[in-house]
């Protein structure tokens, strides 16, 4: 495997775990019948978005790494606001 098709896998999985998080979402919605975020959504969203920024670093994309670069920010702590005991789900 050279090295772009193991970046575009890497780029790609990111993508999928960052996907992920609105099926969870969309799941436990339709399921409660009401709009939820379950815990599961932040982590998806760590997860996948800390992918998308090492590929976007790679790719040396200052757009990409600004938005993914803010998005671990924000999903870190929503993270940390669930285990202080803030809401769970709503």
């Amino acid at each position: 495997m050279d090295d772009e098709t193991w970046w575009l896998g890497v780029g790609m999985l990111g993508q999928a775990l960052f996907m992920m998080r609105f099926v969870i979402q969309w799941i436990q919605s339709e399921r409660r019948r009401a709009s939820v975020i379950p815990v599961a959504f932040w982590y998806f969203s760590l997860m996948g978005g800390v992918v998308l920024l090492v590929y976007s670093i790679h790719r040396r994309d200052p757009v990409f790494i600004a938005g993914q670069a803010l998005g671990v920010v924000i999903y870190l702590r929503n993270l940390y606001l669930v285990r202080i005991g803030g809401m769970a789900e709503r």
